[in-house]
C-alpha cells in the first residue's frame, strides 16, 4: 500500500508540473500565432525478462516529450522536447513558429473547433499503480516462463518471460482555453517457449496484460497457455491449393476489422485512396452486425476521454446492422470533407463487435471442414482495391474437429466479399485489443498451398 501511495504522490506532482509546462507554452504562443495546440506526457516504469529462471534485462525508464503545433495565417508549424525545463519550452514555441513561417497556407488547417473540446474529462478508472518490486517483477516473469518449460518434455527451449509495469500522465490544452489530462497504468505478463518433436521446431507465446494487477492471469495461467499453444503448432503440414471455408480465431479477427479502420479514415476518404470511398451509408457487413465504439469504457485498455487533438469522445455505432453510419474524423479530415472531427485523431476506442453466441467449438460444427487461420504474415491487402493475400497457418478442420496444424499457405480474397458474407462472429471475445470480437466464420476463401 505505500508504495502505490508513493507513486499517487509522484503522479500528481507529475501532473502539475505537466499541466504548468502546457500552460508555459501556450501563453508564449499566445499572441504571436492564431492558435496552438500542446501535448506532454510522461511514461515511467519497469521491465523485466529472464530465460532459464535467470534475469536477463530489468530496465527501468521514465520517459517525457512535449509537443506544439501553432497556427497562423493557415499556417502550420510544429516542434517537439524532451526536455521541459522553461528555456527549452521557450525554444520549443519558437521553433514551431518559424517553421510556420514556411508552410504552405491551408484553409482547412487549425486548432478543434472550440464546440467539440472536451473541457470536462471524465474518471475512466485507468490508473491502479502496482505494488511490484524488481524482486517481485522477476520472480513473476520467471514463474512464467518455468510453467512453460515444465509443461511437456517436448518443449525444449525458452526465449524467456517478460513483465512490464507502467504509469503515465498526458496532458493536453489548447488556445480554447482547454486544459486537461489524465493518468493510467498499463501492466503485462508473458513467456514464449521452443517446443520440438521429430526434427520440427515450433514457437510460440502467451501473454496477459491490463490496466490494474488484479486484471491480470497468473504466471501459471500464462505458462501453461504458452505450453498449450506451442505444443498445438508441432508437425505441421502443407495443404493442396482449393477453396474451403475459413474460421479467423479471435486473436487474428481483430486484424480483419483492423483493415477496416483504414479503409473509413477521413484521410483515406479525402485523399480518395479507399476501396469504401462510396460506402457511407451502405451495407457493407451483413445486416446483423453492428460495430460499437466504447472510449469511456471503464479500464478500458484503448479508453480515453478526449482524441489526441482534445476533442471529446464518445459513444457511437460505426457500422449498425451492417450499415457504415459514418467515417473517422480527425479536425482536419472533417474539413476537408465538410463535417465534424468524430474524435478519432489518434486512433480508435475500443471497437465492440457483437457475436451471435456460438462457442468456438460451436464454429467449427457449423464449418465442418475448413481452415482455422491463427497466424498471419505479410501485409498484402491493397486499401485501394480491397484485394486480401497474406500467409497464413494454423489448423485443418474435418467433421467439426481439428485434424493436425498446417503452415506456409497463403489465404486470399477481397475484403468487401469477406465483410459481406461473414457467417458468424463467436462469443470467445478477445479483450486484449482496442477491437474486442470472437472468431469469425468466413463461408469460403482460396487457399493457395502445395
Amino acid at each position: 500500500m505505500a508504495l502505490a501511495m508513493k507513486v499517487i504522490s509522484q503522479v500528481e506532482a507529475q501532473r502539475k508540473i505537466l499541466e504548468e509546462a502546457v500552460s508555459t507554452a501556450l501563453e508564449l504562443a499566445s499572441g504571436k500565432s492564431d492558435g496552438a495546440e500542446v501535448a506532454v506526457s510522461k511514461t515511467t516504469g519497469i521491465s523485466v525478462s529472464t530465460r532459464y529462471g535467470e534475469v536477463e534485462n530489468v530496465e527501468f525508464n521514465s520517459d517525457g516529450a512535449l509537443g506544439i503545433t501553432v497556427y497562423h495565417q493557415n499556417r502550420k508549424g510544429s516542434a517537439s522536447s524532451t526536455d521541459l525545463s522553461p528555456q527549452a519550452i521557450a525554444r520549443t514555441v519558437q521553433a514551431a513558429l518559424d517553421i510556420a513561417r514556411y508552410t504552405s497556407p491551408d484553409p482547412c488547417a487549425g486548432v478543434a473547433d472550440k464546440e467539440l473540446l472536451a473541457f470536462d474529462a471524465p474518471d475512466l478508472d485507468l490508473f491502479h499503480p502496482a505494488e511490484v518490486s524488481p524482486d517481485e517483477a522477476i520472480e513473476l516473469a520467471a514463474r512464467a516462463e518455468q510453467a512453460a518449460l515444465q509443461a511437456d518434455k517436448r518443449i525444449t527451449n525458452t526465449e524467456g518471460g517478460s513483465f512490464n509495469s507502467h504509469y503515465g500522465v498526458k496532458v493536453f490544452g489548447n488556445s480554447h482555453g482547454m486544459l486537461q489530462g489524465y493518468c493510467s497504468t498499463r501492466h503485462s505478463l508473458s513467456s514464449c517457449v521452443i517446443a520440438e518433436e521429430n526434427g520440427d521446431m515450433e514457437r510460440d507465446y502467451a501473454y496477459t496484460i491490463g490496466r490494474a494487477m488484479s486484471d491480470l492471469q497468473t504466471p501459471e495461467w500464462v505458462g501453461a497457455d504458452c505450453a498449450r499453444r506451442t505444443l498445438s503448432r508441432l508437425s505441421p503440414r502443407k495443404l493442396s491449393t482449393m477453396k474451403a471455408p475459413v474460421i479467423f480465431a479471435n486473436e487474428v479477427a481483430t486484424g480483419l476489422f483492423g483493415h477496416l479502420v483504414g479503409a473509413i479514415a477521413g484521410g483515406s476518404v479525402y485523399r480518395k485512396s479507399t476501396f469504401l470511398l462510396d460506402s457511407l451509408g451502405k451495407q457493407i457487413l451483413p445486416d446483423w452486425l453492428t460495430i460499437e465504439e466504447h472510449p469511456h469504457l471503464l479500464k478500458g485498455l484503448a479508453s480515453t476521454p478526449f482524441d489526441s487533438e482534445g476533442v471529446r469522445t464518445e459513444r457511437r455505432d460505426i457500422i449498425k446492422d451492417g450499415i457504415l453510419t459514418q467515417w473517422l474524423l480527425t479536425s482536419y479530415s472533417a474539413r476537408k470533407l465538410g463535417l465534424k472531427s468524430t474524435g478519432h485523431a489518434g486512433g480508435i476506442h475500443n471497437w465492440r463487435i457483437a457475436g451471435q453466441g456460438l462457442s468456438f467449438e460451436q464454429m467449427l460444427k457449423e464449418m465442418g471442414t475448413g481452415l482455422v487461420v491463427t497466424e498471419l504474415m505479410g501485409q498484402g491487402v491493397s486499401a485501394i482495391t480491397g484485394d486480401y493475400s497474406r500467409g497464413a497457418a494454423g489448423f485443418w478442420v474435418e467433421n467439426g474437429e481439428i485434424q493436425y496444424p498446417v503452415s506456409e499457405i497463403t489465404i486470399a480474397g477481397n475484403l468487401k466479399d469477406m465483410w459481406r458474407n461473414i457467417v458468424t462472429v463467436g462469443n470467445d471475445i478477445e479483450t486484449r485489443s482496442n477491437i474486442q470480437c470472437g472468431s469469425v466464420l468466413l463461408p469460403e476463401m482460396k487457399i493457395a498451398g502445395q
